[in-house]
């Protein structure tokens, strides 16, 4: 296994790594982060960081004790690179925030349980907020869903960087229920048509959103 199987990633000082144990939603145990603090102490880590896709990096780890980070932790590594769904970014919905207007928590793992590392044509990143406050940053991810007193505002094609783009909405108020199995053509789609290197968006904006919205069968 290579080290960018290992979830491995070089740092700065061209020495090091860091690791991200996956965390759902970013919800960890109390057990899980004193597994975690006595490993950094053990192998002598630079830092340990929360991160913006709410995971937590190891950073500072060298080459020759990853297997054995790992081995300790007894966790399996976050979707942090690479060409796949990356970890699900999720809010506290109606679960804790009183702002809640939908079970946020409860939806994002089970799209992290089914698509975490999934294998894709580029990176897919996925927020879900229960509210239009939109902290899981739904506008600039490849799909995401907004709670709603109806249901769920799903948007497509999102994504920041050099050339970021904001998501468009391709349905308001969706059931619940529907949003798995929109979600799955969503992703089909996406992982038959794109091309490698392709994100949703840049997809998208090749077919027009209109095409991608007939092949949803969301056409007006």
């Amino acid at each position: 296994m290579d080290l960018l199987e290992k979830g491995a990633v070089l740092q700065r000082d061209k020495k090091t790594y860091a690791i991200a144990p996956h965390l759902t939603g970013g919800l960890i145990t109390p057990n899980q982060l004193r597994t975690i603090a006595d490993v950094a102490e053990k192998y002598n880590v630079q830092a340990l960081k929360l991160t913006g896709a709410q995971r937590l990096a190891i950073v500072g780890i060298k080459e020759e004790d990853i297997d054995n980070v790992w081995a300790d932790l007894g966790m399996s590594p976050g979707a942090a690179i690479g060409l796949c769904v990356r970890s699900v970014k999720i809010c506290p919905g109606t679960t804790f925030c009183k702002r809640g207007l939908n079970n946020s928590v409860e939806l994002g793992k089970q799209l992290d349980e089914i698509y975490h590392a999934k294998n894709l044509p580029n990176k897919l990143k996925i927020g879900v907020s229960g509210c239009p406050n939109s902290c899981s940053d739904n506008h600039i991810k490849d799909i995401g869903l907004i709670g709603t007193s109806k249901g769920w505002n799903l948007s497509v094609g999102g994504k920041g960087g050099k050339r970021p783009r904001l998501g468009e909405i391709i349905v308001f108020n969706l059931p619940t229920d529907d949003v798995l199995p929109l979600v799955e053509k969503i992703i089909n789609i996406y992982a038959e048509s794109a091309t490698k290197m392709e994100r949703l968006g840049d997809y998208i904006n090749r077919v027009g959103i209109e095409m991608f919205k007939n092949q949803l069968d969301l056409a007006n």
